[in-house]
């Protein structure tokens, strides 16, 4: 088939808009664009997924783990090139570049469309066009969201089926008027050249030319060349979290790079709490606790993206719109997180983690002592002196949420769930308190606005090097983030009385010896216990320049070892290194320049008025 680019006209943008018939139109452009052999729209169902699996472990994409060591499950290896997100080729072409701000890479969206249209163009021939219909959030809920990927990777389809709502539900809410955001991607490797040459496929198509392209005016998500993670599961950051939080400042609501959980204390009062933590501190263990407090409960809701918009009530509501986790496998165990081994103990898609003799899975922190022998995520035999990891450090796991043993009985509630509180952290040896309360909303604003967290391996950049991660949401906000800030202002006022009360948290100050001051893990329940209190004015609090902090009195003690000046420590507030702080502070908001809203100047200003006074 000749291209459009060939019969001079070159590549047309697929149209979009609202409705069936737009999405039929957008459907029928892009296969056009993309030449596809065959064009498929998935009704997500079990016979479906089933046939999908069976054809890729057919074709070598997938190996099918031993049924009964880890029944349903498969084990994918990416190709060595493309095992993360690619940050620093994620754009927001924003029609004004200062609306993406200094935090986004900008590219302007007519140049963006005629380069990626350029990239598309006969993309997908030799390949399956698949059309993925999905609902972020319950579906008819009234917080969730319509999306439509295309893509032509079984892999990212059997994918998306775990992590979304995908399929003929999804597409059956798509009526005449329907608001739906159209998400396009292919893995750019075609199986017929352009002389109509057709090559054999590989086990995990990709290409070194990525791109993934965020058009927020539009709502339009473009995708090509990797086929891993939120590259291709666009639903994802992409959808979830960039495109979502135009969506939702323009709407007034929240979306937001969130752990969601409900806690339950012995007497059976719950409170339900919303928390952004930065990479590596501790988030997926924060949303799968098992508390060491005697008739405390945590339950699941979501480890990584929540939606919070104001209910009927004025209260604010708030959904995880993902239906799976898709988890960091290294690190995790049952001695760290025994909650989320027994989710993936079967039906589980794991992507480069290494094979076990006998057909299992095996990652670095997954056991004490590794096996005497393995096959790594590059598929070549590996043994412990080998001297390289036998999981990448960023291999994964993709698992349904329904599947997670402290699942919370609303957590796919169509109306979402009360908020009480809203708790920021990040990682920090150092200065910041074990957990404070914010003084009001602004102040949880400006908690939120000057989060920092020191890197580690997760992340770009060298690690123990302290990086300001607003709202944890650095990589993920989809316009400036000071208009970010403003709009959680606003937020406030919109919210008023029902407004959730803001606390600060950092598991990881250690003593000026480098030991950890705070036991961590299950124990962080007594944070939790003193938030409830404060929740339900059981507690009085001590004012501090940094925040609201708990009397030493207050901090439940029984059972584990911690001192009195350990635990003085933990909650010490020096004046010349929080003021050294403050500077940093100031820094990191001038790189925004007016944007930044005037109150959180004042709030850095008080912050340095008192310390000053206490210096």
């Amino acid at each position: 088939m000749a291209s459009a680019a060939s019969a001079g006209t070159g590549p047309r943008a697929p149209r979009t808009g609202r409705g069936r018939a737009a999405l039929d139109r957008w459907v029928a452009d892009v296969a056009a664009l993309t030449r596809p052999d065959e064009v498929v729209w998935c009704d997500g169902s079990e016979e479906e997924n089933e046939r999908l699996l069976a054809q890729m472990v057919e074709a070598g994409s997938l190996i099918a783990l031993d049924d009964d060591l880890r029944p349903g499950s498969f084990l994918a290896r990416s190709d060595p090139a493309d095992v993360a997100r690619v940050e620093d080729r994620t754009f927001i072409c924003s029609e004004r570049e200062e609306d993406a701000g200094p935090t986004n890479n900008w590219h302007d969206p007519v140049d963006a469309k005629r380069r990626l249209l350029a990239r598309f163009d006969g993309a997908m021939a030799g390949r399956t066009m698949y059309v993925l219909p999905f609902s972020m959030g319950p579906v008819g809920g009234a917080i969730s969201q319509i999306g439509v990927q295309v893509t032509d990777s079984p892999y990212v389809v059997v994918s998306m089926r775990i992590m979304t709502r995908m399929g003929a539900d999804a597409l059956a809410q798509i009526g005449e008027d329907t608001f739906w955001v159209p998400a396009l991607h292919s893995v750019g490797q075609p199986l017929i050249d352009a002389d109509g040459t057709r090559r054999a496929d590989v086990a995990w198509p990709a290409c070194e030319n990525k791109t993934i392209d965020h058009f927020p005016e539009t709502r339009e998500i473009w995708s090509f060349g990797s086929g891993y993670g939120g590259n291709a599961l666009l639903a994802k950051k992409c959808f979830a979290l960039r495109i979502a939080s135009v969506m939702a400042r323009e709407e007034g609501w929240l979306a937001e790079h969130m752990l969601l959980v409900r806690v339950t204390n012995p007497q059976g009062r719950a409170m339900h709490i919303a928390a952004a933590f930065s990479s590596a501190c501790g988030k997926t263990n924060f949303a799968m606790m098992m508390p060491s407090l005697p008739g405390w409960r945590v339950e699941t809701i979501g480890d990584d993206i929540a939606w919070l918009r104001p209910g009927a009530d004025g209260r604010l509501r708030a959904i995880n719109p993902e239906a799976g986790f898709f988890g960091v496998a290294p690190g995790t165990g049952r001695s760290t997180n025994p909650v989320a081994m027994d989710t993936i103990a079967r039906d589980t898609i794991f992507t480069n983690v290494a094979l076990t003799e006998d057909g299992d899975v095996w990652w670095e922190g997954m056991t004490t002592e590794p096996p005497a022998r393995l096959t790594d995520w590059r598929g070549e035999p590996w043994t412990p002196d080998a001297g390289r990891p036998a999981a990448h450090p960023n291999a994964r796991f993709t698992v349904g949420a329904a599947q997670c043993p402290s699942i919370s009985e609303d957590w796919d509630d169509p109306d979402g769930v009360p908020i009480d509180a809203i708790v920021f952290g990040g990682r920090r040896a150092t200065n910041v308190p074990l957990v404070s309360e914010a003084e009001d909303w602004g102040h949880g604003v400006f908690f939120g606005a000057t989060i920092s967290s020191e890197q580690t391996a997760a992340a770009e950049g060298p690690v123990g090097e302290l990086r300001l991660d607003p709202f944890a949401m650095l990589p993920f906000c989809g316009y400036n983030m000071a208009d970010h800030w403003a709009h959680w202002l606003r937020m406030g006022e919109t919210l008023g009385e029902g407004a959730p009360r803001v606390f600060r948290v950092n598991w990881f100050r250690k003593s000026p010896e480098g030991k950890f001051l705070w036991p961590g893990f299950g124990e962080n329940a007594r944070v939790l216990e003193w938030i409830d209190a404060r929740l339900h004015g059981e507690v009085e609090a001590e004012a501090s320049p940094v925040g609201l902090l708990p009397r030493l009195e207050d901090v439940d003690r029984e059972g584990v070892d911690l001192d009195d000046e350990t635990l003085a420590q933990i909650f010490a507030v020096d004046p010349d290194s929080w003021l050294a702080e403050a500077e940093r502070l100031r820094e990191g908001l001038d790189r925004y320049g007016d944007r930044v809203p005037p109150r959180l100047v004042e709030l850095l200003d008080e912050l340095e008025e008192r310390l000053r006074a206490r210096a």
